[in-house]
């Protein structure tokens, strides 16, 4: 009966967290259907007078808007990709791994299974990266999302303002929807700007779209800065081909750490997110490259390519000795 009572209790904790988790959607779909209306009906259609102004502000807006929705939609409704069967332990093995008693027999169980696997990354003490959860041998950057409960493959973040898990299905989409976010927002600030002073000095008449082209300023200003510097942020990251948690934690490989053990180069690096055709690159339509479970290295291509041994990405080298410089002065 105790018993009973529990799994009722944790599934409706469960329950609650799950509609608890679409708040912050919810509180963006507000926002931005709030500022549409803001845009259109009480600036375009209230407040400009030119025609042809109107024309041109509205067809602008609705093809940045467009583009703004679909890939907010494709970030939160395209579900995180998670590793195959392969990869999980069978049923005797799994049997054999939890009825065995002494952990470095584990762990040599787990280097032998890992052997059949395209997998490179190892974890901090060097034992193969397994999900005991999961009950899965983890292919290089994957990682286990303790809010969506499963491992996710080249996971990067768990985003509650889309309340899914950012990683190698949807990293793209999420991507193109900052940069949306961001232009959407400029594109706000900059036209609502002279009817802003135009409010503010008088000229236009004290009415209700006043305080609706006051307060679009306003917003679009606020989350402009906050999505820009966000937007750098992961432009950065793909730069150097590195997730989120990937920049706060150095991959360890085989061989030992390498914080630069995807970085292919500038080029390649894009590639890596929005795939080789460029046509594809601001349409929000899946073209990375790969299935999620195994990536090209960079020890990989110095072996094929050594001119790239001798390649400095970007300006790792120098933070390198200002780390050196830095620990020697407090040592």
């Amino acid at each position: 009966m105790r018993r009973g009572w529990k799994m009722a209790l944790s599934g409706g904790l469960r329950c609650c967290r799950r509609v608890l988790s679409w708040v912050p959607v919810l509180v963006i779909v507000l926002v931005v259907l709030w500022s549409y209306y803001a845009y259109v009906f009480e600036l375009c259609l209230v407040t400009v007078l030119s025609p042809a102004e109107k024309v041109v502000y509205l067809i602008l807006y609705h093809a940045i808007f467009v583009f703004f929705t679909w890939t907010y939609w494709k970030s939160i409704f395209t579900l995180p990709q998670q590793p195959n069967q392969k990869f999980h332990l069978s049923y005797t093995d799994k049997e054999r791994y939890e009825n065995e008693e002494r952990p470095e027999v584990q762990k040599q169980m787990l280097v032998d299974m890992a052997k059949k696997l395209p997998v490179y990354t190892r974890t901090g003490s060097g034992a193969v990266r397994f999900c005991d959860r999961c009950h899965l041998i983890k292919p290089d950057r994957c990682h286990h999302c303790s809010v969506c409960a499963m491992c996710v493959l080249k996971m990067d973040h768990h985003c509650p303002w889309v309340n899914n898990c950012i990683g190698f299905s949807n990293y793209k989409f999420f991507l193109q929807f900052l940069a949306y976010s961001v232009l959407y927002c400029l594109y706000i600030a900059t036209t609502v700007f002279s009817y802003f002073i135009k409010y503010w000095r008088g000229e236009l008449p004290s009415v209700r779209s006043k305080f609706h082209v006051l307060f679009l300023l306003f917003v679009a200003c606020m989350f402009f800065v906050s999505l820009v510097i966000l937007f750098g942020y992961h432009c950065w990251l793909v730069s150097r081909n590195k997730t989120t948690l990937e920049a706060f934690c150095t991959p360890v490989f085989t061989n030992g750490p390498e914080k630069n053990g995807f970085n292919l180069g500038f080029i390649k690096n894009i590639q890596q997110v929005f795939g080789d055709k460029k046509k594809f690159w601001l349409i929000p339509i899946g073209s990375s490259p790969g299935d999620g479970h195994s990536f090209p290295m960079r020890s990989r291509n110095e072996s094929q390519d050594p001119l790239l041994a001798n390649e400095e990405p970007w300006e790792d080298n120098e933070d390198d000795n200002r780390g050196k410089q830095g620990s020697s002065m407090l040592l």
